[in-house]
């Protein structure tokens, strides 16, 4: 727990113009259930026609709850087995299970440049430490191999991969995955896939890998749960799924059940009501996906003729936005707050090398549009 517990001067600087009474256009925004239309009483008559409030439990999740997970890896013509599906309360849990199931104190996992700034804690929490592998951009991100081949240790115990990538976007390519699966074997790593935004992609594209419970010849953990798939973090219910060779999936299947069995934390009510709200959550998948689509028809449109541009983007939530290098990324920043736009620096991903800001493409497409609008015309005249 050594980290700093101040305020940074941009949340104090949010503050204080909040304070004064300031309308921000949020870009920051990354919380569905805010969404203007969000489904509230379909996810309560959902909760509320659970009648039988008997307590089962089982370490890895009622076998009910379990099948509604398989069912969405079926819609992706994927027969998964309920045996090898274990539920937990978050993927920020899944990922504190599977770090203990991997690591000792001090071992070390790989994770991914620039991506989201929340493996540092978990690892920490764990007494695990984070080694980060570059993701390259030259027009499309991809894994930085030679980089990734370096960071590897003999305390190394596992490689994170986010699939598709926050903030970037970007998907795991097949042409990708005969070299990290031959590094995987080499070092006997097994892999630990976060696909929570696999539902959201911009079009389509055959070269993608959208997840690794497709490829049974090496031991891998994919991450996924209802906060994004069915837009409901509330709901606090997240799966892992087991693949590999049946002896190496058998043996971590056998201790995780005992990290399973040690906390029980998903509650019985989502676990029955599962059905029902991934239903629901087939809906608010089609409504984000159009959001997020029309927000990046609308940072192109509005940006192409200035000097920023997003960077490309294949799926997920956010968007990478590349300014010009005559101010840094903090005085972009605070410019734009100066025009109550509110951004994420680059910096809160490690993205280095420029000045970046992440927005969001989860805002009301109004508001969306006129925060792109004060971002142009402040380019235009800075």
């Amino acid at each position: 727990m050594s980290w700093s517990l101040e305020p940074n001067p941009l949340s104090l600087a949010i503050a204080q113009k909040q304070k004064s009474g300031a309308h921000l256009l949020d870009l920051t925004i990354s919380n569905p259930t805010h969404i203007s239309n969000y489904p509230h009483s379909q996810i309560a008559a959902a909760l509320s026609a659970v009648r039988d409030f008997r307590y089962h439990p089982d370490p890895f999740g009622l076998p009910g709850a379990r099948e509604g997970v398989a069912g969405l890896y079926r819609e992706l013509g994927l027969d998964i087995p309920v045996s090898r599906i274990a539920l937990a309360a978050s993927t920020s849990e899944a990922y504190a299970l599977l770090f203990k199931l991997l690591c000792d104190p001090g071992d070390e996992i790989l994770i991914p440049t620039p991506s989201y700034p929340l493996f540092e804690y978990l690892a920490a929490l764990e007494n695990v430490r984070t080694v980060p592998y570059r993701l390259a951009y030259d027009g499309a991100w991809h894994i930085d191999f030679a980089h990734l081949r370096r960071q590897i240790s003999d305390r190394s115990r596992a490689i994170v991969l986010v699939n598709p990538n926050n903030p970037t976007g970007s998907f795991l390519k097949k042409w990708e995955c005969d070299t990290l699966f031959a590094l995987a074997a080499e070092h006997d790593l097994p892999l630990i896939s976060d696909e929570v935004f696999l539902h959201f992609e911009f079009g389509s594209d055959p070269a993608r890998v959208r997840t690794l419970a497709s490829f049974p010849h090496f031991l891998s953990f994919s991450l996924n749960g209802l906060s994004k798939t069915a837009a409901m973090p509330q709901m606090k219910l997240a799966w892992i799924v087991l693949n590999g060779p049946a002896a190496d999936v058998e043996r971590a299947r056998q201790r995780l059940e005992l990290l399973l069995d040690t906390y029980l934390s998903v509650n019985t009510p989502v676990q029955l009501a599962l059905p029902a709200l991934l239903e629901i959550g087939d809906w608010l998948r089609s409504e984000i996906r159009a959001r997020t689509g029309r927000n990046l028809r609308t940072c192109r449109q509005a940006l192409s003729p200035s000097a920023a541009h997003p960077l490309h983007a294949e799926g997920g939530w956010s968007v990478i936005l590349q300014f010009p290098q005559t101010r840094s990324e903090e005085e972009w920043i605070e410019l734009l707050l100066g025009e109550n736009v509110l951004l994420q620096p680059g910096y809160f991903f490690d993205l280095h090398g420029g000045a970046y800001a992440v927005a969001s493409l989860l805002p009301d497409p109004e508001i969306f549009a006129e925060a792109m609008q004060r971002i142009a015309k402040l380019l235009a005249i800075a």
